[in-house]
């Protein structure tokens, strides 16, 4: 039998033609302004976040590489040029309560001019206390009602003092106090002459003494209310003598600010504690002569302004992005400082987080990011639920001896929310957070790929331009970039579309870029290009190496020539650190009388995973429905992937352990110098498989060691062609006829080439060609079933005959 033709070379790998575009360099290229076919993901985009209504936050969900960054920043760049700017936000010191403090909302611009402003009256408030309390006027004043108070007592106790004369008795001042003593001729007795006294003169003088005492009582319990009066009169003074310096301070802030009712709440509190504090600002400023001005400003803290968000130059709405997410970062923090064993806080430690400097604007996070915060995704489902953002600790976080900390008034919070992340991350959220579904109504999906037409294609080269631009990288002339759509492609792992993964397009440029740069070229050609990629091949070469070099000693059993029943090449591929690499391994089938059972041996050693597994018991649905519809499928048979040590998985093998099991029932061998691909259905046919590129390199580069002879190749599934990407070298060796890509529909085409024999198809009364592979299946199938009969009749007979002998 004669093999079919292969695939021609022009359809291993769809080439970009360089004459196709019509500039020389990438410098004649613009940037794209509307990025590159995320139709989809931009509609999207735009209508959650021109949504007003609350829960229309949105989550951009695609793979990592794809520019999803890169592309949002540039539309919320758009969008934000024509948004408002929101005000500057500022805590202030609460009078009222400290625990508290207060917010103020300012134009933009205006909250920073007023904590400049604030400084200035801080740092002029001192000298101006200090000279308003030691003016001459303000002293004399003071010193006349200390005087007059001093007065008011000497008299009140002279006036007393008189009066006890008159009647006999003296006042006198002692330093334990004062007493009254009886007199005699204007002097006060002595104890000895008063106890000469008769008895009735000496009872009438205690009796007078009592009364003058209880009036002297009298008058004493009236001082502390003359001393009062004193205070209020001296604070009453200090108030006058600070008002107009009060008044002259501020009357500028006043004026600048008319226009902002809160600033005017603000001064008229700071005005009405600087009077009602005056008397202690005085003691303050009287125990060190030399006040530094950072010790006016610790002593004056409460008059300052903390700037939470400035937006004075911001233009247009803000566009945050969080790299940082944890919950302080987001809600913002309060800090303190140990002050004697104690933390201790005031409004000037209150922190903004990125929700504060957002606000009004957009905030973007990347979800993976975010969820590795504790209290992180907690805290900001709080704001956007509640729509205002309180500063404090989580409640998971506070404990009982927690430090006292502020309680700050909320701010309203009206933000967008952008999250950033993989698929698998916003469907686990859709389905395990009740919340997720209500605060981000909207899903930005971006493609990782996009058609290769030929509008797509002009569009890449602008793409690729754009990406050399941001990097400052060299031109690329055309050749280079029809080499880069290529490679684009590639990626994709389809002729017939393009991969949107710029990361790896970005790093083979800037690769590229330095090639040309060694070489001292202004421009970066193909030939560079192609560099950068053999020298990345070869970076990450170390383990194909290993495997060939193993198969080439003969470590690793893989023949690529003659022929051998129930063994076959199939052909696998490994993921190292984002690099692919195939290679052939080897797949055995061994066939015996048995029950219709296939022991998959790596699922018996618990190195096989599911969808391999799921392949085998395919292999047996197969074999039942073709060749056992009306007899019991009386054969046992095992596969095993030979010198295997590791974890199988996938169903890529099936089609390969298929027509090995299919070689070993008819004993007919299979060629070893072609390897084969694909899964199959319980109808034989080949399905697509992943990988395909990788896997035929990784046979051919086996073949090519050993030495091509024109009969070597791999069969794929015809609807893997479309996804041929085929290196050069392999293309070039088709080309010249060493190599061979052969596309199957079913295991009959496959095993028609692996065999060299036809399989056999049934005429119409179910007849198969003598000859052939089926019959020969079908053949082997029979003779195995009447094998079972026979068997399990003699066995019945030794039965009877034993249970006979027994009775």
């Amino acid at each position: 039998m004669t093999d079919p033709s292969g695939l021609p070379p022009e359809r291993l790998r769809q080439q970009c033609e360089p004459a196709s575009f019509t500039f020389q360099t990438t410098a004649e290229l613009e940037d794209l302004p509307e990025g590159i076919e995320q139709a989809r993901a931009d509609e999207a985009l735009r209508f959650g976040l021109a949504m007003r209504q609350p829960g229309y936050n949105v989550f951009v969900m695609g793979e990592s590489g794809t520019g999803r960054h890169a592309i949002v920043f540039r539309l919320l760049k758009e969008l934000a040029a024509t948004g408002p700017v929101p005000p500057d936000l500022c805590y202030v010191h609460n009078f009222e309560d400290a625990q508290r403090p207060r917010l103020l909302s300012l134009p933009a611009g205006r909250g920073s001019a007023l904590r400049t402003d604030m400084q200035a009256f801080v740092r002029d408030l001192g000298p101006a206390i200090e000279a308003a309390l030691d003016s001459e006027a303000h002293v004399e004043r003071i010193e006349a009602l200390q005087e007059a108070h001093k007065e008011r007592e000497e008299a009140a106790l002279r006036e007393l003092g008189q009066a006890c004369a008159a009647d006999g008795v003296s006042l006198m001042r002692t330093p334990e106090g004062f007493v009254f003593a009886p007199t005699r001729d204007g002097q006060p007795m002595s104890p000895e002459r008063f106890e000469e006294l008769p008895a009735d003169e000496k009872s009438a003088i205690e009796t007078r003494v009592g009364q003058w005492s209880d009036r002297l009582a009298d008058l004493l319990e009236e001082f502390p209310g003359w001393r009062n009066a004193l205070h209020e009169s001296v604070r009453r003074a200090e108030r006058e003598a600070l008002a107009p310096t009060v008044a002259h301070l501020t009357r500028g802030l006043r004026e600048r600010y008319a226009d902002l009712d809160q600033v005017q709440a603000f001064l008229d509190a700071v005005s009405k504690d600087l009077l009602d504090s005056g008397n202690d600002w005085g003691s303050a400023a009287g125990e060190e002569e030399d006040v530094r001005e950072d010790d006016s400003a610790a002593r004056f803290h409460r008059y300052q302004v903390n700037l939470l968000v400035d937006h004075a130059r911001t233009e247009g709405a803000p566009v945050v992005y969080e790299d940082n997410p944890g919950f302080g970062g987001l809600v913002g923090r309060i800090e303190h400082v140990v002050h004697m064993g104690n933390q201790i806080t005031h409004f000037n430690m209150i922190r903004a987080g990125a929700l504060h400097r957002a606000r009004g604007g957009y905030l973007v996070v990347d979800a993976e990011r975010l969820f590795s915060q504790p209290y992180a995704w907690d805290g900001l489902k709080r704001v956007l639920r509640n729509r205002e953002i309180r500063i404090e600790p989580p409640a998971e976080a506070q404990s009982w001896n927690a430090p006292a900390t502020l309680e700050p008034q909320a701010v309203s919070c009206d933000v967008k929310v952008v999250l950033i992340g993989d698929r698998s991350v916003f469907y686990l959220l859709d389905e395990h957070d009740p919340d997720f579904e209500e605060l981000f109504k909207i899903a930005a999906d971006f493609d990782d790929e996009l058609p290769r037409t030929e509008g797509n294609v002009r569009y890449y080269a602008h793409l690729l331009a754009m990406l050399g631009r941001n990097a400052g990288l060299l031109p690329f002339d055309r050749e280079a970039v029809a080499r880069l759509v290529d490679e684009g492609a590639r990626l994709a792992e389809d002729s017939g579309r393009l991969s949107l993964y710029t990361r790896k397009l970005a790093d083979l440029m800037r690769e590229a870029d330095f090639h040309a740069r060694a070489g001292t070229d202004e421009v970066v050609e193909r030939r560079h290009v192609d560099r950068a990629i053999a020298a990345r091949a070869r970076r990450f070469g170390r383990y194909p190496e290993r495997i060939l070099e193993s198969m080439i000693e003969g470590t690793t059993l893989i023949s690529t020539t003659g022929e051998r029943a129930g063994q076959i090449n199939g052909l696998v591929v490994v993921e190292l650190a984002g690099e692919y690499f195939g290679h052939p391994v080897r797949i055995t089938a061994t066939v015996r009388m048995g029950e219709g059972e296939i022991v998959d041996i790596e699922r018996e050693t618990e190195l096989g995973g599911a969808i391999h597994s799921k392949g085998v018991l395919i292999l047996t649905a197969f074999l039942a429905s073709r060749y056992a519809r009306h007899q019991p499928l009386s054969l046992s048979a095992s596969l095993v992937f030979e010198q295997s040590y590791a974890q199988v998985e996938g169903d890529s093998a099936s089609m390969a352990e298929l027509c090995a099991l299919l070689s070993a029932l008819a004993g007919v061998p299979i060629r070893q110098g072609r390897a084969i691909t694909g899964s199959v259905n319980q109808f034989g046919e080949a399905q697509v498989v992943g990988g395909i590129n990788e896997k035929i390199e990784g046979f051919f580069d086996l073949c090519a060691l050993r030495g091509l002879d024109g009969s070597q190749g791999v069969l794929i599934p015809s609807a893997s062609v479309r996804h041929l990407m085929l290196r050069e070298d392999v293309v070039e060796a088709v080309r010249r006829g060493q190599f061979n890509v052969w596309p199957i529909d079913d295991v009959d085409q496959a095993m028609a080439l692996l065999t060299g024999l036809p399989a056999g198809v049934p005429d119409a009364k179910g007849v198969l060609p003598r000859g052939s592979i089926n019959y020969r299946i079908a053949a082997a199938v029979r003779e195995m079933a009447s094998l079972q009969r026979a068997w399990e009749d003699g066995d019945a007979r030794g039965r009877a005959r034993r249970g006979k002998g027994a009775h």
